[in-house]
């Protein structure tokens, strides 16, 4: 790979690191990451137009390094690849970090092939494909066998909730749309953070949920119902937003993002343990953040959650 950035970059380095496909070295102070370019090739123009509406606002997100064509992408076998430079790597951003990085970039009346936000629809789908993909290939992954059902009626609950939700508001009904994520990780670094590939708009609630999420799982000292206490006192949620950021905590894509990567052999299926051990403490959470909730709005409950003891 070092012969490849030194044609198609002119940077010489002596060391580079693979990790998890993607390939770091160091060069004038600057962490560089040589990466497969993982979104779809329509995606390009509105991925470099978030860029520089970030970097307009002051969000210090990777840079784009283009190759010796002045191209975007670079072919490197069959694959396209994308050549990021990155200050401060491993900055971190908190749940108020993130907060604010919301109200930085907001999708107006324009269209972008970034926007997602139609749930439902793409949780349903995904949920299909899983429960072919188990009838075909999964016979043999066990621990998968045993705790599937449960993670697709958790699903299933999500899916019907945000469902009723936005049929409880008229079509023209309009709810702030900004620059949100893929996935979140915690804790939650720049490196991935404000990586160009990770970008979409979606309600600003996603980001939030994620992060609660992907904090729930960690080690970390800080709670995930302390966070999203934090957050909803500082944060003047419409009673639209506050039922889909509960649609988006009971979705467990916690869960089925593990099972897509043990699907891929990216993973062992022990990777799933962690989050099996919690499945009690994680429905504990789920009554705690409605009760929390309810103390800003009247939101829908579900009847199985509420009546945990």
């Amino acid at each position: 790979m070092k012969e490849t950035i030194h044609f198609f970059y002119n940077i010489e380095v002596d060391d580079i690191e693979e990790k998890d496909g993607k390939y770091h070295f160091y060069y004038h102070n600057r962490d560089y990451f040589f990466v497969y370019y993982n979104r779809l090739p329509e995606e390009l123009e509105d991925i470099l137009k978030c860029c520089k509406s970030m970097k307009d606002v002051g969000i210090d997100c990777h840079d784009i390094i283009l190759n010796k064509d002045r191209q975007v992408l670079t072919k490197v076998g069959d694959f396209n690849y994308i050549l990021f430079a990155v200050s401060n790597s491993q900055e971190k951003y908190d749940i108020v970090d993130i907060s604010e990085m919301n109200k930085k970039l907001i999708l107006g009346n324009q269209n972008s092939k970034l926007y997602r936000n139609n749930w439902g629809a793409l949780w349903s789908a995904k949920i299909d494909y899983f429960e072919y993909q188990i009838r075909e290939i999964g016979k043999e992954k066990y621990t998968i066998l045993e705790s599937f059902s449960y993670y697709v009626g958790l699903a299933e609950n999500a899916i019907s909730y945000v469902n009723k939700i936005n049929e409880n508001y008229q079509k023209s009904y309009y709810d702030k749309v900004v620059l949100a994520h893929r996935r979140i990780f915690y804790p939650n670094i720049k490196l991935n953070y404000l990586n160009p590939l990770s970008f979409i708009f979606d309600l600003e609630v996603r980001d939030i949920a994620e992060y609660l999420k992907a904090l729930f799982f960690s080690e970390s000292d800080l709670t995930a119902i302390e966070e999203l206490a934090l957050y909803l006192r500082v944060n003047h949620l419409s009673l639209y937003s506050l039922q889909m950021l509960y649609a988006r905590l009971l979705y467990p894509s916690y869960y089925f993002d593990i099972y897509e990567q043990i699907m891929n052999n990216e993973k062992e299926e022990t990777s799933l343990l962690p989050i099996l051990n919690k499945v009690n403490e994680y429905e504990q959470f789920l009554k705690q953040a409605y009760i929390e909730m309810t103390k800003y709005a009247p939101i829908e409950k579900i009847d199985w959650i509420i009546s945990l003891h």
